[in-house]
């Protein structure tokens, strides 16, 4: 590799690590919500339905996890008192998933974590500047979505 890459190699696997840190600790030290990241994740994505909550299957969708590995992860947040499931009015076969107001609560916590992120990140740069991170982080987000079908297609990864 070259300097350059060699750098953007070492600050994105140094980034992420990091995020990936940042993300645990806000959880423990800001936070009473004895949550995983995952979990959080699995919050975020109920969040998105707004008030009328998810279907499981919208949220394995969205977060490309199998059905049952969502349904146990519900089960496990509706116990800890985070999200409800009901059934949906339109199709009683349908479960839906829906925050609770301690799931809001913490959702609004990690939500803030990640508006604290950007608004970092992005200080102080140039509009130029913001576009060219923008389509940088788009192209890296580009192979990682390639990358992830790639795998699920034939289980190596491509390079």
């Amino acid at each position: 590799m070259d300097a350059f890459a060699t750098a953007l190699n070492d600050l994105l696997v140094n980034t992420f690590h990091d995020i990936l840190k940042l993300e645990e600790e806000s959880l423990r030290r800001f936070s009473a919500y004895r949550l995983s990241i995952n979990e959080m994740h699995l919050l975020e994505a109920i969040a998105k339905g707004k008030g009328a909550g998810r279907s499981i299957t919208d949220i394995a969708k969205e977060l490309s996890i199998t059905l049952p590995s969502v349904t146990a992860a519900v089960n496990k947040l509706a116990k800890k008192g985070f999200v409800e499931k009901c059934k949906s009015e339109d199709d009683r076969r349908l479960v839906i998933a829906q925050l609770t107001p301690e799931g809001r609560r913490a959702e609004a916590s990690h939500r803030f974590f990640h508006r604290s992120m950007v608004q970092s990140a992005s200080r102080g740069l140039r509009e130029d500047e913001k576009a060219a991170l923008l389509k940088g982080l788009r192209n890296l987000h580009a192979f990682f979505k390639q990358q992830q079908q790639d795998m699920n297609t034939d289980g190596a990864l491509q390079g």
